[in-house]
């Protein structure tokens, strides 16, 4: 039973974190009648931490296998960074309803982190599984 999910797991990787990059993208841009805005909410930054968590995590399991990871997870680790920075901006240029925060952006930031220790921990595990 769990040999054919692996497999699904590890040959859909990619289209797992481009998923999750898109979900990210959009649900940061556009409009939704749905989410309270508040100046400044906790609940929020803990959304954007975990957003973020979920995306560099999916990352690193969509390059773990390839050759020369450890030498790559600083540009995915970049990546996902700049990704959270670019998303910040276009929340304050292109739309009216959102603003940019420096916090959301440290938010972003400490949930690609977390994500990376996390993955660091259970490296092992993840190569068994």
């Amino acid at each position: 039973m769990l040999k054919p999910i692996k497999s699904l797991l590890e040959n859909n990787a990619i289209y797992i974190a481009v998923f999750f990059t898109i979900c990210i993208l959009f649900g940061s841009l556009v409009k939704s009648e749905f989410i309270v805005v508040e100046s400044i909410s906790v609940s929020d930054k803990i959304y954007h931490l975990i957003a973020y968590f979920l995306l560099m995590l999916s990352w690193l399991y969509a390059f773990f296998k390839r050759e020369k990871f450890e030498e790559n997870v600083k540009y995915i680790i970049l990546g996902c960074f700049i990704f959270g920075i670019i998303i910040e901006i276009l929340q304050g240029v292109t739309t009216s309803y959102r603003t940019a925060s420096y916090l959301d952006i440290v938010a972003n930031t400490i949930g690609v982190l977390l994500a990376v220790v996390i993955f660091h921990v259970f490296e092992k595990k993840i190569s068994v599984f």
